[in-house]
């Protein structure tokens, strides 16, 4: 990841940006085990997460969990 994208704010609509950034800062995170509240907080916690948290939803943290997962175990 080039560091423009690392300075890029993060927001909730930005799925595909927010699991390069989990990449990077959970590289070996183990997947199987994460809540969508262990998510949520390990979002929020990123460097440049600049959304609201209030704004998560089920929906938002599944669609980031699969896509994360998706990304780590290609077909």
């Amino acid at each position: 990841m080039s560091q423009a994208n690392t300075d890029k704010p993060l927001y909730w609509d930005a799925i595909y940006e927010i699991v390069l950034a989990l990449q990077a800062s959970y590289p070996d995170e183990d997947l199987e085990g994460l809540s969508l509240q262990h998510l949520l907080e390990r979002v929020t916690a990123l460097p440049n997460f600049a959304d609201d948290p209030a704004l998560a939803n089920d929906d938002i943290l599944a669609a980031i969990y699969q896509e994360w997962f998706e990304e780590n175990n290609p077909i």
